[in-house]
């Protein structure tokens, strides 16, 4: 029996206790959908399966985000208001935006799903459908994009690979938590800057989920004993930066 997207909500909160082992994964998604119902769905649906999942219900806030956040997957509807779900796809294509994106669709015409496609789409999925299908697509496009050549992060004696998510300090390789290596990766890509605490709890828990107040301390606090006590300062009140020499 095909499973519906929102028996899915009740079926997720019972699995809530296993979601920190699926973080695993440890990837952000932006949602574009303005049905609230369905965003819900889906939210509840993929937050279950380890994603960090943000939700916006309008094309221009959606652009906005993109623009000043990093996002692994963009699952996008078409109808959207202010802005376009296609006229967002095509201007993020010009700007050079390579997120992958997943449509998500009523429009379920032959022209439809060609220009979705033409526009910039990695895949095109139409209302309504089956959430394990949804989960399918969502897997495979990870892992499609995770296949894409990105550069080695190198700095003060650590390096951090994008691809493996396998963290080396001083030629020693170093074992992390999906969320200690999501932080690292945060300050590791703007070393010597101050990355806020609200941006690191973004990056780790999407806008809407609510963050221990310790939790970022206790990651920080982790990361100082596996690499250097030296090397994350904190910047009293503001957030935290990667030094430029240990």
């Amino acid at each position: 029996m095909r499973r519906n997207i929102f028996a899915e909500i009740a079926w997720a909160r019972t699995r809530h206790d296993a979601a920190d082992s699926y973080r695993d994964f440890a990837m952000r998604l932006l949602l574009v959908e303005d049905d609230r119902a369905l965003g819900q769905g889906i939210r509840v649906a993929l937050g279950a399966e380890g994603y960090t999942l943000d939700w916006l219900q309008d094309g221009l806030a959606a652009l906005h985000a993109l623009r000043t956040e990093s996002f692994d997957l963009l699952l996008l509807d078409l109808g959207l208001p202010r802005l376009d779900g296609l006229d967002l796809l095509q201007q993020l294509r010009a700007e050079q935006h390579d997120v992958p994106v997943l449509i998500l669709t009523a429009r379920d015409g032959t022209s439809e799903r060609i220009a979705g496609l033409d526009a910039g789409a990695d895949d095109y999925l139409v209302k309504p459908f089956d959430v394990e299908e949804l989960k399918a697509r969502v897997r495979a496009l990870l892992r499609r994009s995770q296949g894409r050549a990105q550069p080695m992060l190198e700095h003060a004696g650590i390096s951090l690979d994008p691809v493996t998510q396998q963290v080396r300090y001083q030629d020693a390789d170093i074992i992390v938590t999906p969320m200690e290596y999501q932080l690292l990766h945060q300050l590791m890509v703007r070393p010597g800057k101050v990355v806020t605490r609200e941006r690191l709890s973004r990056a780790l828990y999407g806008w809407q989920d609510r963050v221990e107040s310790n939790t970022l301390e206790v990651l920080i606090h982790n990361l100082r004993k596996k690499l250097s006590t030296e090397l994350i300062r904190t910047v009293r009140g503001v957030g935290y930066v990667l030094a430029l020499k240990p």
